[in-house]
């Protein structure tokens, strides 16, 4: 059976047995391997996101991730959005300067540190993270289309820990 190229996403064609992207650590280091598919994991949704999420929404893909982490985290200065989304800072405040010119943010106010400047969502982002909410349940039905409720509740959990693990994350001594 051919393979994808690990370059280029899964069509909504493609059928369900397909091989997924080729893993080089496979039987050499489980621990690695699945570092690798987590990796990947975090790669490919982009596309997903970008196709059947941001674009609907005419958002770039940095702008609909801001909108989400606002959405979802509340009041957020540039460099706190940058180190949650793994985004240059430069790319970050460019996309709050868009942002805030379309009206789905503004600034906030930290009055127990005024040099931070925070920005939250206005009511238009209000409205569109709300928006946001049915498009990305559709994209995560088809993405876990064929999965049984118990393993989806499974990633769920395991996501749920991980994700507890990276926000914890200390380097080990000496590294």
């Amino acid at each position: 059976m051919p393979t994808r190229s690990p370059a280029s996403p899964p069509s909504r064609a493609e059928p369900a047995h397909a091989e997924p992207p080729r893993n080089a650590l496979d039987g050499v280091d489980d621990d690695a391997a699945l570092l690798v598919d987590l990796l990947k994991l975090a790669t490919f949704v982009s596309e997903p996101m970008r196709a059947g999420v941001a674009e609907p929404l005419d958002l770039g893909p940095t702008d609909l991730r801001i909108i989400l982490a606002l959405g979802g985290e509340g009041e957020l200065a540039g460099h706190e959005l940058s180190a949650i989304m793994g985004v240059q800072p430069m790319n970050v405040s460019r996309a709050l300067v868009a942002l805030h010119q379309k009206g789905l943010v503004e600034p906030g106010e930290d009055l127990a540190n005024r040099r931070r400047k925070p920005f939250r969502l206005s009511p238009a982002g209000q409205a569109m993270y709300a928006r946001s909410v049915p498009a990305m349940a559709e994209v995560s039905r088809n993405l876990f289309a064929g999965f049984a409720q118990r393993d989806r509740a499974a990633f769920r959990r395991a996501a749920a820990r991980l994700l507890v693990r990276m926000t914890n994350w200390e380097p080990p001594a000496g590294a």
